[in-house]
């Protein structure tokens, strides 16, 4: 086991350490927090707009007077990614990070169709549709704000500003500073959406939905590229790297889209399209104990384990284990770098997700309607608050108790080892 472990680890963590280090991936992952405690009130408003509990007439009132507080984040999501990108892409240049998320933002809405075209086929100009600015339009966003802020960079760092006499106040300076290369830039993408428009009668926001969004959503709503996923993040926290953040940088822009998709869905009363999104991903493994879903494996040692070594690591991971914090676990016991516990490490996540797909695929529990809860909120609550349903919750301790059968074993095996060298000390 140790061999295998070893020659795995010297194929897999150089690239993953690459991964964690490329500049773009850290860009989008910071781009995505910055959208995070926005995304994060629309996910209340709608949770406590469709609480279970109320009538189908109550629901709507509420919709009516509160559904703005989700129209204006998480419906937008895509405005304050492409600004984001922008803002973090700039400023790891070392160049003001604000023009660049401007810039950024505004190509994104160049490419973006002002018109729509109503139930009853009547095209309206002078518009923005919710969903080119939510899941339809996120990949067209992601790709054009790279581009901008690239090129402007670019043009930055080779000099090609107006530079103002000293004196001049530092916004005003900075204003025109940026002046030449938010123009440059802005002015290729105005010629890009009208040569798009003009010669093949589209935009790109169809073009890039229908070429690549729409392929790698599917391919990402799968699951084997899930199992492939669950499996990078537990085979990376084993080595002790953060394998949500490396993992995540590649996946989120595909979880969240489809978060999104599942949430105008069950806005509009439809059902939802995808089993796998990112409060699928969250609140079925990091949402019930941390990485690895290992609140379950706490329990176990704190009260059902004989060593004193493990009661007493169980007991001091347990109150972080509740709210998903499972650092004292992962380097307390260890879990990383223990090869006695690399089977049920690898395998229980891979096995429970395995079978919320199934469960949910079949419809005998319900999906995630698309909500973003807050990583910390403990088991059960979350499940209850992510699917709308008790049954979500429900899932979860079924879930917990799937864990703690795989784990068992193990954890006996390495209570006796502790139990046996205690006895030969004494």
């Amino acid at each position: 086991m140790n061999n295998f472990i070893d020659k795995l680890s010297e194929k897999l963590l150089p690239v993953a350490a690459k991964l964690g280090e490329n500049r773009y991936l850290k860009v989008l992952r910071d781009a995505f927090m910055l959208a995070f405690p926005i995304t994060m009130f629309g996910s209340f408003v709608v949770v406590f707009n469709n609480l279970p509990f109320f009538s189908d007439d109550t629901k709507g009132s509420l919709g009516s007077l509160f559904g703005n507080g989700q129209n204006a984040t998480m419906s937008i999501l895509t405005i304050f990614v492409t600004f984001g990108i922008g803002y973090y892409l700039s400023k790891s240049y070392d160049v003001e990070g604000a023009f660049g998320g401007a810039v950024s933002l505004a190509a994104y809405l160049i490419l973006t169709p002002f018109t729509m075209v109503t139930e009853g086929g009547e095209a309206v100009s002078g518009v923005l549709s919710l969903d080119r600015l939510g899941a339809k339009g996120m990949f067209i966003g992601m790709i054009a704000a790279f581009i901008a802020a690239e090129i402007y960079t670019r043009i930055v760092k080779k000099g090609i500003v107006i530079k103002m006499p000293d004196g001049v106040p530092p916004a005003v300076a900075n204003s025109f500073a940026a002046l030449l290369p938010a123009l440059i830039t802005l002015f290729i993408f105005l010629m890009v959406n009208a040569a798009v428009s003009g010669f093949f009668d589209t935009n790109l926001h169809d073009v890039v939905y229908s070429v690549i969004q729409k392929p790698l959503t599917a391919l990402g709503s799968g699951l084997p590229a899930t199992l492939i996923a669950v499996f990078f993040v537990q085979f990376l926290w084993f080595f002790g790297l953060h394998g949500q953040i490396i993992v995540n940088s590649v996946m989120d822009p595909i979880w969240n889209t489809l978060a999104l998709e599942n949430l105008d869905a069950y806005k509009a009363g439809e059902a939802l399209p995808n089993i796998v999104t990112k409060p699928f991903m969250e609140t079925y493994t990091v949402g019930m104990g941390g990485s690895g879903s290992t609140l379950i494996v706490v329990l176990l040692l704190a009260f059902f384990m004989k060593s004193k070594q493990n009661k007493e690591i169980g007991r001091l991971a347990l109150a972080p284990a509740i709210f998903n914090v499972n650092e004292p676990l992962l380097f307390g016991m260890p879990l990383v770098l223990n090869a006695s516990i690399f089977i049920p490490w690898i395998i229980a996540p891979l096995v429970t997700t395995s079978f919320n797909y199934a469960m949910m695929a079949a419809n005998i529990f319900p999906t995630p309607t698309g909500v973003i809860i807050p990583w910390t909120i403990p088991v059960v609550m979350n499940g209850i608050m992510a699917t709308s349903s008790v049954m979500g919750g429900v899932l979860q301790i079924i879930d917990m108790a799937l864990i703690g059968l795989i784990w068992f074993p193990f954890l006996k095996l390495v209570d006796k080892v502790n139990l046996n060298t205690v006895s030969m000390t004494d």
